[in-house]
């Protein structure tokens, strides 16, 4: 069982993989499986693009500067926290939570479009300009 590390969480695969079955029959299991995730593909593919349309690299640096500012507001408000010197009231707490809260969502948001690209279900757009969505 393979494990894949995000920024807020540990997802396992529980892929079944078989040991003990003739390798013609390990063949056709394959041959199968990769059927399944072909027609993954292109379902991913077909909504993904209807959904999101063609995503440009302005759209990415968009959303690497607003994944940075809310790293920073955390960082910051932490590092205010902390200069206080003062007990950390339910409030303060909340509003750290909020701010860790927004950065982790925004950067799983950018790691599973980089992913979307990645793995073809979303084209990447070479005109700046010429964004849809």
């Amino acid at each position: 069982m393979s494990t894949i590390a995000t920024h807020g969480y540990r997802r396992v695969r529980d892929h079944f993989e078989p040991q003990d079955i003739d390798p013609q029959e390990q063949r056709r299991l394959r041959g199968q499986l990769e059927q399944i995730d072909y027609t993954a593909f292109l379902a991913n593919r077909e909504v993904l693009s209807q959904v999101l349309g063609r995503a440009g690299a302005d759209s990415f640096q968009k959303l690497a500067t607003l994944t940075a500012v809310a790293r920073a507001r955390w960082a910051g408000e932490a590092l205010r926290l902390a200069e206080s010197g003062s007990p950390v009231t339910p409030d303060q707490t909340a509003r750290l939570t909020a701010h860790r809260m927004a950065y982790e969502e925004l950067a799983e948001a950018y790691e599973a479009l980089r992913r979307m690209v990645e793995r073809g279900y979303l084209n990447l757009n070479p005109n700046p300009g010429a964004e849809a969505g």
